[in-house]
């Protein structure tokens, strides 16, 4: 594999998946080195963010120890079913309106400042198909964060104050017919049938996905989603 070769502050090649693991825990070791790191996964849906993210936080554990790592996903703060019908955005779920932005800014920011207290995270429930509060914990002595989302690179308030609070920013890319296939078996697992599954696809998660894509030159390094380790101890939500 080619040595890394950076332009500004992002990086140009794409490692592979065994050495994230290693990446990562380069944000823990020297200047600053004692302050928490928050570590940013973005791209489109069905990139495989979330499988990356759980990888990541499993690895790091596994090599410094239990509550040394955690997890916080966007998705968590998706807007409840009833507040996306109050709103009348129940047909374009995932889109950026349809999430709590700025309530995820704010417990970013308590993750990155606060070290003497669990923090609780949420997360979203794929089978109940609603955002469910404090499934993930921030313990204090949790040294690295990976946050994850479709909108963190976005340029549009308030995701620009989401990214000072991160270390870094990688950009997880994977190949528009992989995450094609990974999203459609996503909404089939979720009850649609497969012409309902295919429109929300089309309709839904592909222009979304494009506005993601326009966030990839700010990231700092640029990884593939195609071929991810899956997490030991949960299935993957891709």
């Amino acid at each position: 594999m080619n040595a890394d070769r950076t332009t500004g502050d992002r990086t140009a090649d794409t490692p592979g998946a065994d050495r994230l693991p290693a990446l990562a825990l380069g944000l823990l070791r020297g200047p600053g080195s004692e302050a928490r790191a928050v570590l940013g996964l973005a791209g489109p849906p069905g990139a495989g963010k979330s499988t990356l993210a759980r990888y990541l936080v499993a690895e790091v554990e596994r090599r410094e120890g239990p509550g040394s790592a955690a997890y916080l996903p966007l998705d968590g703060f998706h807007l409840s079913g009833a507040q996306l019908d109050r709103l009348g955005l129940g047909h374009r779920k995932g889109a950026p309106a349809t999430f709590d932005a700025h309530g995820y800014v704010a417990l970013l920011r308590r993750v990155a400042t606060e070290r003497f207290r669990d923090i609780y995270v949420p997360d979203f429930d794929r089978d109940l198909d609603e955002p469910v509060a404090a499934r993930h914990v921030v313990h204090p002595h949790a040294r690295l964060v990976v946050t994850e989302g479709n909108y963190l690179a976005a340029a549009d308030h308030p995701w620009p104050e989401a990214r000072r609070l991160l270390r870094e920013l990688w950009y997880v890319e994977t190949d528009d017919a992989v995450r094609e296939s990974r999203l459609l078996a996503r909404h089939r697992a979720g009850g649609r049938d497969e012409a309902t599954a295919r429109h929300w696809v089309t309709g839904n998660d592909h222009p979304n996905g494009e506005y993601v894509k326009a966030g990839r030159t700010v990231c700092t390094r640029i990884v593939r989603g195609d071929h991810l380790p899956q997490p030991p101890n949960g299935r993957s939500v891709l």
